[in-house]
């Protein structure tokens, strides 16, 4: 299933979407037309928090609507904004910097293929949705580069995870353009703040439940600036797996529901090019995962 968040009518909701018939299935409405009620919760976090209880009720609603044909709550996805799946994270969103090995290269060179994964964070405002606008900060930055990367979406309550069972605690996909002013990373020498600027984390469209994602860890991953393709990779060429990821990041540490974790990205980055293609005002940046869909936003 592929969950959105959306805004119809300056309404915002859960729903599932059908890319077949181009359409989404506001579920808290399409469950009150089907028992009376609607007991299905209104955040995409609270949803991940029922655990078992949301996906059978969502089962149970797609069912009935299915069955209606044009059901209540049932929307062509061209009447609705997508929002990003998790609007306002309650956490930073969690990052993995370094690992493709490519990328390592081509931002500085193979003795800092890191031998432990290396994490930094983006802040709760940096998330913004489709078609959204990345702010260019022409007065801060003149370095505005873009990143593609899988992120995972924890649904499970969990510490000291074992790398055998990370994947029990993952709900699902999405995509993430990790938007970084270099030359603010560089004056810094950190990633945080030249990564954290309102606007600088695109995520979405969907949230793709992981029991349709057969291999998370061999997706295509493409990244294209108005139409020219800059970055093209696979996952499987990551230096540090999602299992891995997740249980690093455990030790210490309690995933919660709704965690986003950004899994890195590959080469091709406008930085690591011999004629640096930093993104300037105008510029179309799609982000595409296999199996997820694609992130499109504009530089404002």
């Amino acid at each position: 299933m592929k969950f959105v968040t959306a805004k119809r009518e300056e309404k915002v909701f859960v729903g599932v979407v059908d890319e077949r018939s181009a359409s989404v299935l506001h579920l808290r409405e399409a469950q009150k037309a089907m028992i009376g009620k609607a007991i299905i919760p209104i955040t995409m976090i609270e949803c991940m928090e029922q655990g078992e209880l949301f996906l059978q009720q969502v089962s149970d609603v797609v069912k009935w609507a299915r069955e209606q044909g044009q059901a209540p709550g049932l929307y062509p996805l061209s009447d609705v904004k997508l929002l990003a799946p998790i609007p306002r994270p309650r956490k930073n969103v969690m990052c993995i910097g370094k690992n493709y090995s490519e990328h390592v290269i081509e931002m500085g060179g193979k003795e800092d293929i890191p031998e432990y994964p290396l994490f930094f964070t983006k802040a709760p405002t940096t998330v913004i949705g489709q078609d959204e606008l990345i702010h260019s900060y022409p007065n801060i930055t003149n370095e505005l580069d873009y990143e593609g990367e899988l992120a995972v979406v924890i649904g499970k309550k969990g510490k000291a995870i074992s790398p055998e069972s990370a994947f029990d605690y993952v709900f699902g996909y999405t995509i993430i353009n990790d938007i970084t002013a270099r030359d603010i990373q560089s004056r810094h020498k950190q990633f945080f703040l030249g990564k954290s600027f309102d606007t600088f984390c695109p995520t979405g469209p969907f949230l793709v439940h992981a029991s349709a994602i057969n291999q998370p860890s061999c997706l295509e991953i493409e990244t294209r600036v108005n139409g020219e393709v800059r970055q093209s990779s696979n996952t499987s060429n990551m230096i540090f797996d999602i299992p891995t990821i997740i249980s690093v990041l455990s030790q210490g540490m309690t995933l919660e529901p709704g965690d986003i974790i950004a899994t890195g990205t590959p080469a091709g980055v406008a930085k690591g090019m011999k004629e640096p293609g930093f993104l300037k005002q105008g510029d179309v940046v799609e982000v595409t995962v296999e199996g997820i869909g694609t992130l499109r936003n504009t530089v404002k």
